[in-house]
């Protein structure tokens, strides 16, 4: 059965989108790398290319694969979610952020093929592949993501970036949906 069917049979009728629902859930579909090849095209420039697996009103699921440029500090506005690694090693970097102030480094790790991990409400990470071997990555979120929020630290800004966009700053003004200025902590 091709993935993008399983991923919507599994999703369309999940009647909790728990934290741990959902981590239960991505591991019973037990996607493999070679299913998601297809999905697989060059970032162009950014950080990761992005396909969207399955959407509905309350998860999505998307594949990334990464280019050698990490990814701005970013959170997932309302959504929380689940981040597996399906190919090589990345570097997270996890921050806090309070108030309007700049967000600071808390601590960096590297996960590897195979290791799943939880992106909370509000978060703040940025990732980037770490290695040789090419990152490819699976995201599931409840809700889709919204209101997601991508941080400059070298400008001292946020942005509220629109659903099209990744975790970059925009490059089109109508992917801003609003510009914040930081404060220095």
């Amino acid at each position: 059965m091709e993935v993008k069917q399983r991923v919507r049979e599994k999703f369309s009728d999940l009647e909790s989108h728990q934290p741990e629902d959902l981590k239960k859930a991505l591991l019973d579909l037990d996607v493999s790398l070679e299913e998601l090849m297809e999905f697989l095209h060059d970032p162009e420039g950014k950080p990761y290319y992005r396909q969207l697996l399955y959407q509905d009103d309350h998860v999505e699921m998307i594949v990334m694969n990464w280019a050698d440029i990490a990814c701005a500090p970013h959170d997932h506005g309302h959504s929380s979610g689940w981040i597996r690694v399906m190919s090589g090693e990345t570097k997270q970097t996890i921050y806090k952020a309070e108030g309007n102030e700049l967000p600071k480094p808390l601590f960096t790790e590297i996960k590897e093929k195979g290791k799943l991990f939880f992106a909370p409400k509000k978060g703040i990470h940025k990732m980037g592949s770490q290695g040789d071997e090419p990152l490819v990555t699976l995201h599931l979120y409840s809700p889709p993501i919204r209101g997601m929020k991508v941080y400059d630290l070298e400008t001292c800004a946020a942005c509220v970036v629109s659903s099209d966009c990744g975790a970059w700053w925009p490059e089109e003004q109508r992917q801003r949906l609003e510009e914040i200025k930081l404060q220095r902590g």
